[in-house]
């Protein structure tokens, strides 16, 4: 099993720089002369030159990169922001647990909403509610999320009055962007579950327990759902890491302050230090995330256990 882990870790690696090496290359690229907002207009040819210097912009874009990830490995430095002067890295540490709140939150709506439709859907399969579950789980994936987070905005903040529209105030401020991109993976989670128990559900042990009386709820709840929990637990893990890095747009309609929400006023501002900052922790922080997924799942799956078990034991044998 050490071994399994060890390679998942091991694959995280590739996967952290060559995205980071991606993001920095083209932020500093797209941007251009990041000089050109700091007021550097007025300054001459020398002073000019300085404040690069000053910046690390004379040097090579590669040598950049190098020394802004050494930075980061050694120091914990994602650098200082050109236009907020502030370090990166404590404006990240600042907005990601509104994120993580909203992340957690969205995941939640998805797996309340999901589950049970598709358990519904896997029990009365081909039956006109299983198409209309479908039907709307697919609806959910459909609606675009600046759409409907507008849509809840004007309902149930401007109209009804009963949540806020904007802001990260109390319990309540949470629930019009978790429903915005909770609904968004229904689909998903719900096609998943539906196919996970359609595999048990006619299996020769659920048969046995029907025949010895059990109720028809603890057949399908306790025997088969428990035997359909991998690829769901697998799901679960992979919507919260996307919900993390992809709550941009929600984050930005809801006026919510998380990670998202900065990227976007930093891209405005053209402050390249901090949208590549906070893009490669996400990116850091989502790999730990499907790294533990892939952990869990190991331990879940007895099929991987015994896979390394034999491995172990053929190796020892010889």
């Amino acid at each position: 099993m050490h071994k399994y882990i060890l390679k998942r870790i091991l694959m995280l690696i590739p996967v952290i720089f060559g995205v980071s090496l991606l993001v920095f290359c083209i932020m500093n690229v797209a941007s251009g002369d990041v000089t050109a907002v700091m007021g550097a207009e007025e300054l001459d040819a020398q002073q000019l030159y300085e404040l690069k210097e000053s910046l690390g912009l004379n040097d090579p874009l590669l040598v950049r990169y190098v020394k802004y990830m050494w930075n980061l490995i050694t120091k914990g430095d994602l650098g200082t922001g050109y236009i907020s002067k502030e370090p990166v890295m404590s404006l990240f540490l600042n907005r990601f647990p509104n994120t993580l709140k909203l992340a957690l939150g969205s995941t939640l709506v998805c797996v309340i909403l999901s589950i049970p439709l598709g358990i519904y859907s896997a029990v009365h399969h081909g039956s006109i509610a299983d198409n209309v579950a479908m039907v709307g789980a697919l609806l959910g994936l459909s609606i675009p999320n600046f759409w409907l987070g507008l849509v809840l905005i004007v309902i149930f903040a401007l109209r009804l009055g009963w949540l806020p529209s904007e802001g990260a105030v109390g319990f309540k401020s949470i629930i019009l962007p978790a429903i915005t991109i909770g609904t968004g993976f229904m689909a998903s989670m719900t096609r998943v579950t539906r196919s996970s128990m359609l595999d048990v559900i006619r299996s020769d042990y659920l048969r046995t327990a029907r025949a010895k009386g059990a109720p028809e709820r603890q057949v399908i709840y306790k025997h088969a759902l428990k035997n359909a929990l991998i690829p769901i637990i697998t799901s679960i893990g992979e919507t919260f890491a996307t919900a993390l890095g992809g709550a941009v747009v929600t984050e930005a309609v809801f006026s919510w302050p998380g990670v998202g929400r900065l990227i976007i006023d930093s891209i405005r501002s053209r402050d390249t230090m901090v949208v590549v900052g906070c893009i490669i922790m996400k990116t850091i922080v989502i790999s730990v995330i499907l790294l533990i997924v892939d952990i869990l799942y190991a331990f879940v799956d007895p099929r991987i256990k015994s896979h390394y078990a034999r491995a172990r034991k053929a190796k020892i044998d010889e």
